[in-house]
């Protein structure tokens, strides 16, 4: 069975950082491309970031590209997803998904002005 568990989420200051982490289970996760996915309060899901399997290749919305950086661990089955300079904006919920459309229940993420 597919399990992702996001942590690392709270509450942080316009300019701040958090770090966000998913573990995941249940699948070779080696062997996937994983993302990162957003939703605001009152809004849809908007796609953050993108990583391909072995890392080597990222991919980011404009709206964040600069600030947060994916990275993950595959010995260690870990997603995670740097969070610079975060701004109010940046508040949502924030998951970790497969491209095969698995997600976790999120972390919250709040950015105070």
């Amino acid at each position: 069975e597919v399990h992702l568990v996001e942590s690392g989420g709270g509450l942080v200051h316009t300019g701040g950082s958090l770090r966000l982490s998913c573990a995941a289970s249940g699948f070779t996760f080696s062997t996937f491309t994983m993302n990162w996915v957003r939703q605001a309060p009152g809004k849809g899901l908007e796609w953050v970031s993108r990583i391909n399997s072995d890392g080597g290749s990222t991919s980011y919305a404009d709206s964040v590209k600069g600030r947060f950086t994916v990275s993950r661990d595959n010995a260690k089955n870990t997603l995670y997803l740097q969070m610079n300079s975060l701004k109010p904006e940046d508040t949502a919920v924030y998951y970790c998904t497969t491209v095969t459309g698995y997600r976790g229940q999120g972390t919250q993420v709040t950015v105070s002005s």
